[in-house]
C-alpha cells in the first residue's frame, strides 16, 4: 500500500534521530534538511531537545500528528514505537532502516509480522525493514550518498538491496544520469518491487511522470503482477531496465531430460522479461548506460556512423556494435569524398570517420551535419572525443552541445576523458547531458535495448487445438512420471503439432511388419530407459530386415527395455523445443538446434507460455545458430513460419495441461518444406 503521506509527507519524524552523522540517524536528518525538504520536521531523541538543529521529543508518543515516520532504532523497539504512531499519531507511512528481523532470526520474522499486522491495520504504507529508505523530488529519507540530481524527467530507481542502489546511483552520477525517485525495499514486508511498479502503472500521468524506470530484483515474488504492470508501463510509452540478481541456480539439480539439463530459475527470468519488454542487464554499469540511452531520442534503425580523433575506439566500437548484430556502413559517393576535401590531409570518411588528434570543433560540427543531412543510411551519430591532455576540450564539447540540441538523429556521447577533461566533462553534464565513458559498455547496452522484444499480446492462439481432446488425455493418465509414447503423441496430434509416423511393440514379426510398410531405411529406438543415446538406445538407418531383427533383440536386452519403437529415417536439421514448469512463473518453453547440441552449446532462447507468434518469431532470431536455421553456406534453410507455430501450439498445450512439468521434443526434423516432430517425452504430476 502506498500512500501520499509516504510520497508528499507535509511533515517527517525521525525517531532515532542523532548529531552524529555517521550514524543512520544522524545522517538521513541531514540529508533531510541538506535537500530542501519544505514540510515540519521533527526527531524523537531521549537525551536530547534539538538534533541538527530540529525540535526533538523523548518519545514517540510526546510529537504532534505527523504524515512519515522515520525510524532509526533496535529492531527490539519497531513494533511499540510503530503502534504508538500509527494509532495515536495519524502516520500514515513508515520507513523502518534498522535491520534484525527476517532477514536474520526467526524472532526477527514474528517482529515483521507484527509490525505489517499494525500498519495494515491502520492503513499506513511500510517500506523496509532493513533498508536505506527511499528519496523523491519532495523528501531525502535516505542516510546514504550521493545524493543525485532529482527532477521529474529523470529515471525511477527501485531496488532489493540498499548497498546496490548507492552503487547503482554511483554509477550513475558520473555518466550525468539523474533521477526523479530511488526506492529501496529491503525486506519488501509490504512494499515490494511489483507493488511499486504497480502504483506506478495504475497512476501513470504521461505529462508529468517519468518514463525510465530502472530496477534491481533480488526475489521475484509475484511473477504475473510484475509482467502485467512491467509491460502496461511499456505500452504506456515508458522503458524498462532490470538486473535479476541470483539465478544462476539450476532450477533442476537431477535433470531428467534435456530440458532439465538446461531450464533455470533463469530461464524463467529470461523468458518473463522478454514477454514483457523488459531490457535485461547483468551489472551496474550496463543498467546505467541503458539508462542513459534511455534518455536520448529514441532510436529508428541499425546503422551508427562514428566520429572520433581517435582510431582505435573508433574500431572497437565498430566490433561491439557488429557483434550485437548493429550496423556501421560504409560512407561512400559524392557526399563522402566531399566531407574528405574538408578535413584535414589523413583523415577517413569510411566509418569510422576519423578527423585525427588536430581535428578542430568545426570538423566535428561538419561531420555531424553530413550524417544529419547528406548520409541517408545513417540513423544515428557516436561522437568519441577525449584529449591527450594538450589542449582543453570546451570548444569542442560545446559544439557537441549545440549539435545535440537541433540534430534529429540521436547523439552518442562518448567522452573518455573524465579526469584529463574532468572540468570540461562536468560542464557537458552540467548542460543536461549524458556521458559514455566506455564505447564498448555503449555498444553492448546499445544491443540489449534493440534485441529485447516488444511487450507480447495476451491473447492465447487456440486455432487447431483440440483442447477438450488435450484434457481427456490428461485425465484419463492415473500416474505421476514419463507417460507412455502412445499418449505423448496423442497430445501432440491433440495440439496440431506434426509427428513422424512410429510404431512400438515388443513383437520382433510385427516391427518387421511395419518397416516393410514405410519402408527402409528406419529407426529404431527402445522403449522404457529416459537416457536412450546414453546406453546405445537408439540405431539409426537401419536397411534390412536383417539389420533390423539383430537390433531387436540387442535392444530388448538393455535395462529397462520394454518394448522397441522404429520410425522411418528422415533428413533434415535438427531442433529442439522443450518446457518446464517453473513455481509461480508457470511453463517456460525452450527452443534451439537439437540432437545433443541442446546440452553441449545450450544455445537456446525461452518464453513464458502461452506464447504469441510474435514472441516465437523473436525467440527464434534470438538463437546465435538461426543463420543455420535461415540457411547458410549454400545449404536450405528450415521452414521457420512452422517451426515458430509448433513453438505456439506446445505454448497453448501447456497452458491447458498444466499437469505436465516436464517435456522435450528432440529432435524435430526440419527443412525447407517441414518441420516434424520425430521423439518427445512429456513428464506429468498430477
Amino acid at each position: 500500500m502506498i500512500t501520499k503521506e509516504l510520497l508528499r509527507p507535509e511533515s517527517i519524524v525521525v525517531v532515532g534521530a542523532s548529531n552524529n552523522i555517521h550514524k543512520p540517524g544522524g545522517a538521513i536528518l541531514r540529508n533531510l534538511i541538506n535537500g530542501g525538504y519544505k514540510g515540519e520536521l521533527r526527531a524523537v531523541n531521549p537525551k536530547e531537545t534539538e538534533v541538527q538543529g530540529v525540535s526533538s521529543f523523548a518519545d514517540a508518543r510526546d510529537i504532534p500528528p505527523t504524515d512519515l515516520a522515520i525510524l532509526a532504532i533496535p529492531a527490539m523497539m519497531c513494533p511499540d514505537v510503530v503502534e504508538t504512531l500509527v494509532s495515536q499519531k495519524g502516520v500514515k507511512a513508515v520507513i523502518i532502516l534498522s535491520a534484525g528481523f527476517g532477514e536474520e532470526t526467526h524472532e526477527g520474522a514474528l517482529l515483521e509480522e507484527r509490525i505489517l499486522e499494525i500498519v495494515d491495520q491502520y492503513g499506513a504504507a511500510l517500506i523496509g525493514p532493513n533498508c536505506i529508505g527511499m528519496m523523491n523530488t519532495c523528501h531525502h529519507s535516505v542516510f546514504s550518498q550521493p545524493i543525485p540530481n532529482l527532477n521529474a524527467k529523470g529515471a525511477d530507481l527501485i531496488s532489493s538491496s540498499g548497498a546496490t542502489a548507492v552503487f547503482i546511483m554511483e554509477s550513475a552520477v558520473t555518466k550525468g544520469l539523474q533521477f526523479n525517485s530511488v526506492w529501496s525495499v529491503g525486506n519488501a514486508k509490504q512494499i515490494g518491487v511489483e507493488e511499486v511498479l504497480e502504483y506506478m502503472d495504475i497512476n501513470f500521468n504521461p505529462e508529468t511522470d517519468s518514463k525510465i524506470k530502472l530496477l534491481y530484483i533480488e526475489s521475484i515474488s509475484d511473477p504475473d503482477r510484475l509482467l502485467f504492470h512491467a509491460a502496461s508501463l511499456i505500452k504506456k510509452g515508458c522503458k524498462i531496465a532490470a538486473i535479476k540478481a541470483g539465478s544462476s541456480e539450476s532450477g533442476s539439480r537431477a535433470a531428467s531430460s534435456h530440458t532439465g539439463a538446461i531450464a533455470s530459475s533463469d530461464s524463467a527470468v529470461e523468458a518473463l522479461f522478454r514477454k514483457a519488454g523488459i531490457v535485461r542487464c547483468f551489472s551496474r554499469e550496463e543498467l546505467t548506460t541503458v539508462g542513459c540511452i534511455f534518455t536520448l531520442p529514441e532510436l529508428h534503425g541499425k546503422n551508427f556512423a562514428i566520429v572520433t580523433h581517435a582510431g582505435g575506439p573508433g574500431v572497437m566500437l565498430t566490433d561491439a556494435l557488429s557483434k550485437g548484430g548493429l550496423n556501421v556502413p560504409p560512407l561512400e559517393g559524392e557526399a563522402a569524398t566531399e566531407l574528405k576535401s574538408k578535413l584535414y590531409p589523413g583523415a577517413s570518411v569510411a566509418n569510422p570517420i576519423d578527423i585525427l588528434a588536430t581535428g578542430t570543433p568545426e570538423h566535428l560540427r561538419l561531420c555531424i551535419d553530413y550524417c544529419e543531412e547528406r548520409f541517408e543510411n545513417i540513423d544515428a551519430i557516436m561522437a568519441i572525443f577525449g584529449t591527450p591532455g594538450l589542449v582543453t576540450m570546451f570548444d569542442m564539447y560545446e559544439v557537441l552541445h549545440e549539435e545535440m540540441q537541433t540534430c534529429k538523429k540521436p547523439i552518442f556521447p562518448i567522452l573518455p576523458s573524465i579526469n584529463t577533461a574532468g572540468a570540461e566533462v562536468a560542464e557537458f553534464l552540467a548542460k543536461g547531458h549524458v556521458n559514455f565513458a566506455d564505447e564498448v559498455t555503449l555498444g553492448t547496452a546499445l544491443s540489449r535495448i534493440i534485441n529485447s522484444p516488444h511487450p507480447a499480446a495476451n491473447e492465447i492462439e487456440l486455432f487447431g487445438v483440440d483442447v477438450p481432446r488435450i484434457r481427456r488425455i490428461i485425465d484419463s493418465i492415473d500416474q505421476d512420471g514419463y507417460i507412455e509414447p502412445s499418449l505423448v503423441n496423442a497430445l501432440l496430434n491433440a495440439a496440431g503439432i506434426p509427428v513422424v509416423e512410429e510404431f512400438v511393440s515388443a513383437n520382433k514379426e510385427d516391427i518387421i511388419a511395419f518397416a516393410h510398410r514405410c519402408g527402409y531405411p528406419i529407426v529404431a529406438k527402445v522403449v522404457g530407459p529416459v537416457h536412450k543415446s546414453d546406453i546405445g538406445g537408439v540405431v539409426l538407418n537401419i536397411q534390412s530386415d536383417e539389420h533390423l531383427s539383430l537390433e531387436f533383440d540387442r535392444l530388448m536386452q538393455l535395462p529397462q527395455a520394454t518394448a522397441i519403437m522404429v520410425q522411418p529415417m528422415l533428413k533434415g536439421i535438427e531442433l529442439f523445443i522443450g518446457a518446464k514448469y517453473e513455481e509461480k512463473f508457470g511453463h517456460v518453453v525452450l527452443c534451439g538446434l537439437g540432437g545433443i547440441f541442446v546440452e553441449v552449446l545450450k544455445d537456446v532462447s525461452s518464453g513464458l507460455a502461452p506464447l504469441s507468434y510474435e514472441e516465437a518469431y523473436s525467440m527464434i532470431h534470438s538463437l546465435r545458430a538461426y543463420k543455420i536455421i535461415q540457411g547458410t553456406r549454400g545449404q536450405k534453410g528450415v521452414n521457420e513460419a512452422q517451426f515458430a507455430e509448433i513453438i505456439v501450439r506446445l505454448s497453448t498445450l501447456l497452458r491447458f495441461a498444466t499437469e505436465i512439468k516436464e517435456m522435450d521434443i528432440n529432435p524435430l526434423l526440419a527443412n525447407e518444406k517441414r518441420v516434424v516432430a520425430v521423439d518427445a517425452r512429456i513428464r506429468i504430476e498430477k
